[in-house]
């Protein structure tokens, strides 16, 4: 059994992959851009094997190499019934914020053809469907700038051993800017008290104390973090139990500036550190 540490880095076109495979590298791993798949196994026998410590590679894989998307699974599966672990992290991105990159690099989309950047854009989108289900994470580099990706992807695999802990993100947002389409669970907390129609807590966020106490006194919310503390020790080893690898929690109010952040700030004290690797991001605090 290989126990070389194996991630495949794909997405559509634009999604930022070259941002993160850079940001990787410097962080350690071993990487490659648009290696064939058919050499896969044979490149990792060759790392195994190597005088040098090659433990950790990053590989990325996508439409560009167009026998990929058809030999991956038969190749993958045989590479898992070896005993080697394989990671699918996918960069995904809207349709809007993908035609603006392009549109902003003056690149042509590689399944553009005689056609628009919209149609290559949706072409892709479909060929990549299945791998995006079979993912084991999915990052959405919509509202990210390439220095917030790069924090993101930090965040995300600078641990040594990352494979010995899930890694689960807690995420807040509003509602009003959609619900976040990389979250696993979704917990919705605008039946709690909100701090909007407070004057003096309006313009405030979740980070700031005099909105902590009004969300945190309220006796439905010290109900609903204490019912929420046994969900998660009776629902994390179960998720981890069965493999995953990486967990992303949604925190939901309306605005994504009060209650949600108030709350998800909260998880990371109440999730055992010692057990979870444990990042928070909060999505929508500074929208308006």
């Amino acid at each position: 059994m290989s126990e070389t540490r194996v991630i495949i880095l794909t997405g559509p076109s634009g999604a930022g992959k070259s941002t993160a495979i850079k940001t990787m590298e410097d962080l350690g791993y071993f990487c490659v851009d648009n290696l064939p798949i058919i050499l896969l196994p044979k490149f990792i026998e060759l790392c195994d094997g190597s005088v040098e410590e090659i433990s950790k590679i990053v590989l990325v894989m996508d439409i560009r190499e167009r026998p990929f998307l058809k030999e991956y699974p038969r190749i993958f599966e045989e590479l898992r019934e070896r005993g080697q672990k394989i990671e699918i992290i996918y960069l995904e991105a809207s349709d809007e914020a993908l035609l603006r990159r392009f549109s902003e690099t003056r690149r042509q989309h590689p399944l553009a053809g005689g056609g628009s950047v919209t149609e290559g854009i949706a072409v892709e989108r479909e060929e990549l469907a299945d791998l995006k289900q079979h993912a084991d994470q999915i990052i959405d580099t919509t509202n990210l700038n390439v220095h917030q990706l790069r924090a993101v992807i930090t965040r995300y695999f600078s641990h040594v051993h990352p494979e010995k802990k899930m890694f689960i993100t807690v995420l807040s947002f509003g509602y009003k800017f959609g619900v976040p389409s990389t979250v696993d669970i979704v917990l919705d907390v605008r039946f709690l008290p909100n701090p909007y129609f407070v004057e003096a807590l309006k313009y405030l966020t979740g980070n700031d104390q005099a909105v902590i106490d009004y969300v945190t006194g309220s006796e439905d919310t010290q109900q609903f973090i204490e019912k929420l503390r046994g969900f998660l020790d009776f629902l994390l080893p179960r998720y981890e139990k069965e493999g995953k690898t990486y967990l992303t929690i949604g925190i939901g109010c309306t605005g994504g500036k009060h209650r949600s952040v108030v709350i998800a700030n909260h998880l990371d004290t109440i999730i055992n550190r010692e057990k979870y690797n444990i990042r928070v991001d909060h999505r929508d605090l500074n929208k308006v």
